[in-house]
């Protein structure tokens, strides 16, 4: 294999932020290298997360594949403006600051729309294209992308193309993570069971006893929905104390309780009971929504197996077993390292991901042109994923032993959404500052600064100031009470 790769033809896959934000630097910073360059999107619009399509869908529409959006209805963001701004891009004042400084769903998708227009009219994105399949050609040659078409009344016709390079930036909200707690797989079959994923509103929930599992963003937001209408508490299992960077309102109509334990299907099989780690049996249960997060799995990749039995087959990227879960073999959480003509943006969860986002794929374009040096061989883009390993493992050997001195630690206390392999937590700003660092090297105006189309400096000094977004969100939550306001957006 050749040391660096310059590929000329180059596809993005996924219209949220993180795709078009790609499909903007790779334009612009290649416009003098790069031959082609698209974005596909399988749905009718762009904003990922972002776009929430409507309920209601004709009959015509109900013939075509949906994806709904893991947003709801009245959802506010927990990331201020300056934090969403793409570069030379910067997202407009909502107009409910300085109360509520935090974009409401509405308002961060008509900037991502307004973002994205220029390049839906010229051509370079096409929605309705849903891509089923990428295999890894041999010897370089690239990458032959499957799709079924389902725009402009195609219903599903196959298509295929030749790229020479391929981004996926389709994140991580296809895929929902469910506790492996005893019995729940049963309530999911009666319906009793739902992931967060999901959640449009508590309507049909009135007078209802009703559980969350979790305590972060959209289990907060789900539990404050349901204190509104369901017959009180509202139980919200949790394994420990919020996140700082998870704000939300004291309720005395939500309850904190300790972790679940079983699920007990009642006679009637319309109610349940649940049995708590520490002993205590909640009853007559009608509904449990699941808010424990997502993990990234693009399973339709495929790529040449690196096995020497089976050299010339094709094999998935990867599986559900891989431990950790990650998405494997990345070096810097962007190049693939058998072979860097496929990368990925949009792979680590981050506080900021617009911004993180954005200068990661200005790096990818930067290193397709050349202007960015990285390990030549394979061997050496892989020493990045062993070294995070290591970190993550002793990480969470740490954290176990402080909770073991307090007399907390048992499987269910370890940390399970700040210390993953794909979160990327405290290491943000050092990650972030790393990959800037090399884009200004290689481009020195993009280290102007944001106000002139630089991009912005991560450093201690950004961390505190973005800390400082978590007291300011618990204010808005607190005014948006006091005043009666229900939520930021409508269908």
């Amino acid at each position: 294999m050749a040391d660096h790769v310059c590929p000329k033809r180059i596809l993005v896959i996924g219209g949220g932020p993180t795709g078009l934000a790609t499909l903007k630097n790779f334009l612009e910073l290649g416009k003098d290298t790069f031959e082609r360059v698209e974005l596909v999107e399988r749905r009718d619009d762009v904003g990922g997360v972002w776009y929430l399509d409507p309920f209601e869908i004709t009959p015509e529409q109900a013939q075509n594949p949906r994806w709904p959006s893991p947003s709801y209805p009245g959802l506010v963001g927990n990331v201020l403006p300056e934090f969403l701004s793409l570069r030379d891009a910067p997202f407009p004042e909502p107009p409910s600051t300085p109360q509520q400084p935090f974009p409401t769903l509405k308002e961060t998708y008509r900037y991502l729309r307004d973002f994205a227009e220029p390049y839906i009219k010229n051509g370079n994105i096409r929605l309705g294209h849903e891509v089923t399949r990428v295999e890894e050609l041999p010897d370089l040659a690239g990458w032959k992308v499957k799709f079924k078409d389902w725009s402009n009344g195609w219903n599903g016709v196959e298509r295929e193309e030749i790229w020479d390079a391929v981004v996926v930036a389709v994140g991580w909200y296809d895929n929902p993570v469910w506790p492996e707690t005893e019995g729940l797989e049963l309530l999911r079959e009666k319906g009793l069971a739902s992931h967060a994923k999901l959640w449009r509103g508590p309507e049909g929930c009135e007078g209802k006893r009703m559980l969350v599992i979790g305590n972060a963003n959209s289990s907060n937001d789900v539990a404050a929905q349901l204190a509104a209408v369901a017959r009180s508490p509202v139980y919200r299992s949790i394994r420990r104390a919020a996140f700082p960077g998870f704000p939300s309102l004291p309720d005395e109509r939500i309850e904190d309780v300790a972790p679940v334990r079983k699920y007990i299907l009642g006679p009637s099989e319309d109610i349940f009971n649940v049995e708590l780690e520490n002993g205590t049996l909640i009853e007559n249960l009608s509904r449990v929504i699941v808010g424990t997060g997502y993990r990234p799995y693009p399973g339709f990749i495929h790529v040449l197996s690196t096995a020497k039995a089976i050299q010339s087959g094709l094999e998935p990227l990867m599986t559900e077993n891989i431990t950790p879960h990650r998405i494997p073999s990345l070096h810097r959480h962007i190049l693939y390292a058998p072979n860097p003509t496929l990368a990925f943006t949009g792979s680590v969860m981050a506080y900021t991901p617009f911004t993180v986002n954005d200068v990661a794929s200005a790096w990818l374009a930067l290193a397709w042109i050349g202007e960015i040096c990285y390990p030549s061989s394979s061997n050496g883009r892989l020493a990045f994923e062993a070294k995070r390993l290591k970190a993550i493992d002793e990480g969470r050997r740490q954290w176990a032993g402080s909770l073991e001195k307090e007399g907390l630690h048992d499987n269910r206390a370890m940390p399970s959404s700040l210390m993953q392999y794909s979160v990327l937590a405290a290491a943000e700003e050092e990650y972030a500052g790393d990959l800037r660092e090399d884009v200004v090297k290689a481009r020195p105006e993009l280290g102007k600064g944001v106000e002139d189309g630089g991009y912005p400096i991560w450093n201690d000094e950004r961390r505190v100031h973005r800390e400082r977004m978590y007291p300011i969100k618990f204010g808005a939550l607190k005014w948006a009470r006091e005043n009666h306001i229900k939520g930021g957006t409508e269908v």
